[in-house]
């Protein structure tokens, strides 16, 4: 088995944890932040979200230049707090998500792929992430 090096980015959302997890999980949202920047963007998304359940969602270029698909199957699903899942390359994901009354805590810890740099990899899901917050906080609010 492999072992990989864990990578962690996190936010505050100006939201509570209710609307956040709403905004992470279901597809219609997930589809309008799931991307690192305004040239890429997630045409398509599908989640169930259950223990063994399967989620996919579509990245790629707006010019079409590149894309891929990114799924994997959950491991762990606690309502409100925590989401865990293999992706389809079998590195892990965990995101927990801490409810501070008005805003939500969100702490993404990834295991790192071989190809792209620590810090790249770490830019990248960091970006994603501010775009969430960005999304949740002008729609929400």
């Amino acid at each position: 088995m492999e072992i990989f090096k864990e990578i962690t980015v996190e936010t505050t959302v100006q939201a509570p944890v209710e609307k956040v997890w709403e905004y992470w999980t279901e597809p219609t949202h997930m589809t309008k932040w799931n991307f690192a920047s305004d040239e890429w963007h997630s045409p398509f998304a599908e989640n169930d979200l259950r223990e063994g359940g399967k989620f996919i969602s579509r990245m790629e270029a707006k010019d079409g230049s590149f894309g891929f698909d990114f799924e994997g199957v959950y491991d762990e699903i606690k309502l409100h707090k925590l989401i865990s899942y293999t992706m389809a390359d079998g590195r892990k994901v965990k995101i927990t998500f801490n409810d501070r009354g008005n805003e939500t805590e969100v702490i993404e810890t990834f295991d790192a792929e071989t190809t792209n740099s620590i810090e790249l990899q770490q830019q990248g899901w960091q970006a994603i992430l501010n775009n969430f917050k960005k999304y949740v906080e002008q729609t929400y609010n």
